[in-house]
Parts: structure tokens; sequence; C-alpha cells
């Protein structure tokens, strides 16, 4: 408590008592930021269509923010970098070619729906971006599973449709996995890069690396939501990831190919970890990571689709406050009920 004597009386200022540089918009377009290099790759590998379909997402999410502040009579805050945030992880957990108007009405579930009918920045339940994505995958699944082979160097305008790791992974089993690439190292290598098939800015698994560790060095983020979410899915994968199809039993499956492919990376550095939708105890984020991990492998193994990342992190967005209230510590100097 800070006080400061005026005469003969005591000022007593009200908390926060810490005083720091960092504020919602430097944070966010740091994020923004870190995400660059993972954005780049995606254009890289899957030409125009990709950068267009992102800009179309960021450009209709701050629109739609602007329109909704204004029709809420709120002030318009586009500019803290929240809105540019949610536009840039919805397009690239996008296919790189859509109809225009699929990221529009994502970005509309996004922005409008979850976030500011919630009551706005730090109100909303789920993360936004997940929303929009699992919106339009349920209503447009055949486009949202339609993945193009990547081309290296901005030709993608008539893309060849392949299948991603994952799919070919969970329907014909790991042996035609690497036998579609060549060899085990030519599989990694190709997982690592990002020339494989998949969403825009989810392939390259060394620029979503390159942004995670950034974020954990600048302390934007800790390293308890994405340890425990990629170990855990790395053990069970191990573990069980041999068994789908009949392939291999029991420790017989490929951790590797499991965290460098789909949405892992990307959901782990960059979506399980938004501040709103995530415990605040650190104890609560271990255990937030590690149920992402398993619902994840329930769903790539035993689910239908053969990725699993975003129905996880959402539902373990569900379970994110009651984690914070069970884990909640005791306020000091107060009597137990």
């Amino acid at each position: 408590m800070a006080v400061a004597k005026k005469g003969h009386e005591l000022i007593v200022s009200v908390s926060p008592h810490i005083k720091s540089e960092e504020s919602v918009s430097k944070i966010m377009w740091t994020v923004n930021l870190a995400l660059l290099p993972a954005f780049i790759m995606g254009v890289y590998f899957f030409g125009p269509m990709a950068a267009y379909t992102v800009l179309l997402c960021i450009i209709s999410c701050v629109a739609f923010e602007a329109i909704t502040q204004k029709l809420l009579n709120k002030k318009i805050t586009i500019n803290d970098g929240s809105a540019f945030l949610t536009g840039l992880l919805l397009g690239m957990n996008l296919p790189p070619s859509l109809p225009f108007y699929m990221p529009i009405v994502g970005s509309f579930m996004a922005i409008v729906i979850t976030k500011q009918l919630f009551g706005g920045l730090g109100y909303n339940i789920f993360n936004p971006a997940l929303i929009g994505r699992a919106v339009l995958f349920l209503s447009w699944t055949r486009a949202m599973t339609t993945w193009h082979e990547p081309t290296a160097g901005f030709i993608g305008l008539d893309a060849v449709t392949t299948a991603t790791p994952l799919g070919i992974l969970k329907h014909e089993g790991l042996g035609k996995l690497i036998e579609e690439f060549g060899t085990r190292i030519d599989l990694y290598i190709a997982l690592f890069t990002g020339r494989v098939g998949g969403s825009i800015g989810e392939t390259s698994a060394i620029a979503i690396l390159i942004g995670g560790i950034f974020l954990m060095h600048r302390g934007y983020i800790s390293w308890h939501i994405p340890v425990s979410f990629i170990g855990t899915t790395a053990v069970l994968a191990w573990i069980f990831g041999g068994l789908p199809g009949g392939h291999g039993g029991l420790f017989t499956g490929d951790p590797i190919v499991h965290i460098l492919s789909g949405g892992l990376l990307l959901g782990a550095f960059f979506m399980a970890t938004d501040y709103v939708t995530s415990p605040e105890v650190k104890t609560g984020q271990l255990i937030f990571g590690a149920g992402c991990g398993v619902l994840t492998m329930v769903i790539r193994l035993a689910g239908g689709p053969p990725e699993g990342v975003m129905f996880a992190i959402l539902l373990m967005n569900c379970f994110s406050p009651l984690i914070d209230r069970s884990l909640k510590t005791q306020v000091f100097g107060s009597i137990k009920q």
C-alpha cells in the first residue's frame, strides 16, 4: 500500500502499485509481429491466394469491430491490434484458397458474436479466431478440408489439391506417410520447413517456433501451456499413435510427426496461451495445456477429423474459469471459511 504524508492527513493510493511500460496495444502488436514469420512462409508456399485470404480476414475483423463498437456506442479501439490479431490468426487457420464470403463470415462470428456481444476484449469466453474457424468448418466442411499442395514461390493460383500429413497418417498409416515423402528424415524436413499441405500459417514448424520463442523471451507467454500441451500430445502419440487402422501397436506412434503436423504448434504458442481464455494460475496452465493435449489426441486417434487442436482448445476454454477458481490462492490475512 502506498502511503504519503500531506500535512496531518494520510493519502492512501489504490492498486495497482506496480507500474509497467507494457500495454494491451503493445502486447497485441508484438504478438502480430511474432506471427509474421509463419505468415511469410505460408504465402511463400501457397502463393498470392494465401495472402489474399489472410488480408481479407484482417480487414473484415477490423471493420466489424469498428462497426459494432460504433453501433453499441462504445469507444472504437481498433488501434489496439486485437482485432487485427484475430483476423491474422483466423486467416492463418484457413486453407489457402476459399470463396471470398467464407473469411468474411468467419470474421463476423469471431468479432461480433464471440468478442463484442460478450462485452469486448477481456470478456470473451472462447478464443474468437477459433470460433470463427469452427463455424466455417461445420458450415462448409468440404471447402475447409480441401488442401493445396505447396509450390514454393508465389505460384499457387492453380495449386493441386492434396492430403495433409495427418489425413494420410489417420487413414493410411505412418508407413504410407513416409512413403509419400521418401524417407522418415525427408518427412521431418518437410514438416519442419512447411512444404506440406495444410492451413496457411500452420505448416512451417520452424517459423512458428521462432515466433513462439520470441514471445516467451519477451515474457508475454510462459512455458507452462505450450510445454504441457506439446508434451502431453507427444507422450500419447508415442503410446497410442500406432493403433488406428491396425498399423502397429502400443509404443509405435511417432510423436515428432504429431508435434510438427497440423495446428499443434500454432495452437500451443498462439491460441491456447490467450490471456482471456486460459487460466491465470501457473498450475492451472499446466492442467489446461495437458487437457488440450489429451483432447487433441483423442480426436486425432478416435474421432472423425484427423485434426483435433481447434476443438481441444475450445473445449478447454470452457473449463478455464473453473480451473482458476479451484486453484485460486487464499488472500493473505483472510479467514478460511
